[in-house]
Order: structure tokens, then sequence, then C-alpha cells
């Protein structure tokens, strides 16, 4: 690691950045310069902006995925070189916005009763039944659950912020039917070494297999991944009434705009949409031509 990365990870760890995203940034300038084939402070506007193409028409990356290696870049040259018109020549691609993919209350019973054994049932009824990331369910310790106050604490949320959210009854009684077999110590979800169970956190790899051989195994043909439990948990608390304030505090979003997408989501605030063609008179279809052929204009 040369001195400029290491002072880049630095600053990364002063302002709090997660381990996740420490390690992507820090790739993301390690591939930068290997393109690049000289010291990062020689970069100049042109070596940017031939990076990115490569980015996207060589390795034909992702745009979300590019989206982090401009974003790491611009710490690099505007956060810690101080190069702030470095700014304008790392513009961000510009991304399809798409809509999260929600299951029906059903497809998440189906889901969680096709999950393999008690292990997985109790991480994904965790991860429905509390809208925790994946990230935040690896990290969840025994001590984070308050069955007094009927709580489950994340520790070092989105955005590096703490937070409650309220258990349900059935999922406390299931967290503690696994706790009575598996035993955990430290972290609720314990990931293996060597095949064994071990004291340390689950892998994110094995969270999204518990999710995608649930879904494979229940039928369901939609493309579901852990946050797209997430989204469901949020989605389905708007429509059983929840307002979009207590929903962004549960879900520890700092930007209420984060949580609006859920309005787009929810088929009970759709469907109360007014229906225009309620409101005005048309003749019936049976008064409507059904020949498709174009009629010449008579001569003058």
């Amino acid at each position: 690691m040369t001195p400029l990365i290491e002072r880049m990870r630095e600053e990364l760890v002063r302002r709090n950045f997660s381990p996740m995203t420490i390690r992507s940034y820090l790739h993301a300038v390690a591939v930068f310069q290997q393109y690049l084939g000289k010291p990062l402070e020689e970069a100049g506007p042109d070596d940017i902006r031939h990076h990115q193409v490569y980015l996207l028409e060589d390795r034909k990356l992702a745009k979300g995925t590019v989206v982090i290696h401009v974003s790491a870049l611009r710490f690099l040259y505007v956060r810690v070189l101080k190069r702030r018109e470095m700014k304008e020549d790392l513009p961000y691609p510009k991304c399809r916005k798409r809509l999260p993919v929600v299951l029906s209350r059903e497809e998440v019973g189906h889901l969680i009763d096709s999950a393999k054994n008690l292990f997985y049932r109790a991480l994904l009824m965790t991860l429905y039944g509390t809208g925790v990331r994946r990230s935040e369910l690896r990290r969840l310790k025994v001590g984070n659950i308050d069955s007094q106050r009927m709580m489950l604490r994340v520790e070092h949320g989105k955005g590096g912020i703490d937070r409650d959210i309220p258990l349900n009854p059935q999922l406390l009684e299931t967290l503690r039917e696994y706790w009575r077999w598996m035993r955990p110590k430290t972290y609720l979800f314990p990931g293996t070494v060597n095949g064994w169970r071990a004291d340390k956190p689950i892998t994110a790899k094995v969270i999204w297999e518990a999710v995608h051989g649930a879904a494979l195994k229940a039928g369901i043909r939609k493309r579901v991944s852990p946050h797209t439990l997430s989204h469901s948990y949020a989605t389905h608390l708007l429509e059983e009434g929840a307002d979009l304030r207590t929903i962004q505090v549960l879900l520890g979003h700092a930007d209420l705009s984060h949580t609006t997408v859920y309005l787009h989501l929810s088929q009970k605030h759709l469907q109360a949409a007014p229906n225009l063609l309620e409101w005005i008179q048309v003749s019936g279809t049976d008064r409507v031509k059904r020949s498709r052929k174009l009629h010449k204009p008579e001569p003058a």
C-alpha cells in the first residue's frame, strides 16, 4: 500500500466510513492505479475520462459499480489531495432507476417455510421482521435483543447510526427456540471456520444463499435478494398504515426522499389514486368503428 493510499484509508476511517465502503474505495483506487501506470498524483482529466470509458465499455461493469469507482476517485482527489477542480472531471454515469422487487405477504410466508433448517428460518424471519440490511444482520449480537422492551438494537447501522426496531412476538419466540438449539455466544448468526461453527460474523454470501435457496424451493420466480425482504418489510408497513417518517426511522434512512420510493410499491396507495376516466363521459364501444383502413380524402 502506497503512502497516498494509506493516507486515503486513514481519512476514510476518520470520517467513520463502513469497513465495506473502505474496502470498495481502496479496491477502486487500486484498479485505477493499475490502469494509470504512473503515480496517482500525476493523473489528469484525460486519464480519468479514459478510465471511466474503459470501465463501462471494455470491462462492461454495471452502472452502479462504476458509481462506486467514481465516488472513490472523488474522495481521493477532492478530499485527500484537495484538488477540488477534479470533481467536474468525475461525473456519475446516468443510471436507470428501477423499482425494487417486493414480495407479497403470501410469498414471504412461502419463503420462510422453505428455509432448510431453523438457522435459516430464524435468519429469514429476522430479515423480514425487522427490515435490517444484510450487513446489519451479519453484525447482530445476542445482546442486541431486548426482550423486556421488545426491541432489537442495530449498532453502527446505515450511516454509522444506532437504531431500535420493534420485535414481533412471533419473531422473538422463533429466536428463543433458535438460541436454545444453536446457543450462539456473541453473534446472533455465527459463521464457520473449516466447516465448524465459530464465534464470528456470518458471511454475506451465506445470507444471500439462504434467501436464494428458499426462493427456489418456494417456487418464487421473482429476483429475490436479502434486500428484497427489507423492501417488502417497508412496503407492507406502509400498506398497514405506518407513516413514511416512521418507516424512515425504522430503516435508518438519513433522507425522507429515500423512503418515498415505497409509495410506488404499495398497492394500497396506488389503488387509492382517483380513476380519472370515471369523471368523464364517453360513448360505448358498440358505436366505435372496427375498420383499420385509411380513408383517402375526397378530391376538392
